[in-house]
């Protein structure tokens, strides 16, 4: 078992990464049911939620069949810090995530996400913040360091540690990286190995594929490993490395049926939850990835990405089942 403070989790957790107009409720229900072990919501302002912003706001509605499920909070002022964390513990998650990795202008150019990697006593006196402000378990994501010539995560690692911090993410590149070039995960197996550190230690880009998650456990030691953009149209991930991990085998591809189906309780799931209009609008961003790598597949999307009813959206995706179950056969 993994334990992150009274949380327990399996051997070798999944966790999905938190990502921003992406992991929303709707996105995490059909995630859970295809095997992810620990979830965060999207990252929330803390300035939004201190001024009762209804999008942050929204971004803490919870279910329980989503649990365990971490807040994640993002913000450049030590004590907004504290107070947004005792607004979300009021929330009742299981746990309260601080984002020190998200690399975009408009959140490392305030001060917030990874630009806290600059100031690593900042980052301490934030998270003591945090830590001291709920009596959830408080874990953090951040990256490998800003630039090539600042990777102290390591130290980071041990700090974060000392003042009670209960797990700890590393996305293996640094701020200026962003999402380009291939995720180092070598200074992320050093601090697993390193006798100081206690906590579960979660590994955090690039992983796309049964044999790569295995590959990364056996090579780096790291406790479980967190994955973000291989789950986008492809909740499967989950129960596919776990069931490779287990017994070596692969399982089987996800049919066009399966697709569908899957699509369908996103989508289902994301007008109960937003309504009909918006419900459907946002919808849009994920059809493609759901249906990746069918042939001539683009007229069938530029249809779903205009309909505007959920009757005609469940129209096409009947037809979408039909027609490539005959051409696939």
């Amino acid at each position: 078992m993994v334990n992150i403070g009274t949380i327990q989790l399996p051997d070798f957790p999944l966790l999905l990464a938190p990502m921003e107009d992406v992991s929303d409720p709707p996105f995490r229900a059909v995630c859970k049911a295809n095997g992810a072990d620990l979830m965060y919501t999207e990252f929330v302002s803390s300035e939004g939620l201190i001024r009762d912003a209804a999008k942050s706001v929204q971004k803490l509605d919870i279910f329980e069949y989503e649990r365990p499920i971490g807040i994640q909070l993002f913000g450049s002022d030590v004590e907004t810090m504290g107070e947004c964390s005792r607004i979300a513990t009021r929330a009742n998650p299981d746990l309260i995530d601080i984002n020190y990795g998200c690399p975009v202008k408009q959140v490392a150019c305030r001060g917030a996400g990874a630009a806290l990697l600059q100031d690593i006593p900042k980052m301490v006196r934030m998270t003591e913040a945090v830590v001291k402000a709920t009596h959830l378990p408080v874990t953090v994501k951040t990256r490998l360091g800003w630039d090539e010539s600042t990777k102290n995560v390591g130290e980071v690692a041990e700090r974060l540690q000392d003042i009670g911090i209960k797990a700890l993410t590393i996305h293996g590149r640094t701020r200026v990286q962003m999402y380009k070039g291939e995720a180092d995960w070598t200074l992320i197996g050093r601090i697993k190995d390193n006798p100081r550190i206690q906590i579960p230690i979660f590994g955090n880009g690039d992983i796309d594929s049964p044999e790569k998650a295995l590959e990364y456990k056996n090579r780096y030691g790291v406790d479980g490993v967190m994955i973000g953009r291989a789950s986008i149209g492809h909740p499967w991930i989950f129960n596919e490395i776990k069931h490779f991990v287990k017994t070596g085998q692969h399982l089987s591809p996800p049919t066009v049926a399966d697709r569908v189906a899957v699509c369908r309780q996103h989508l289902d799931f994301s007008i109960r939850w937003k309504g009909e209009v918006v419900g459907l609008f946002e919808m849009r961003r994920h059809y493609a990835n759901y249906f990746k790598g069918l042939p001539d597949f683009k007229p069938y999307r530029m249809r779903l990405v205009t309909m505007d009813s959920y009757s005609g959206v469940s129209a096409i995706l009947d037809e979408i089942q039909e027609t490539y179950l005959v051409e696939l056969v």
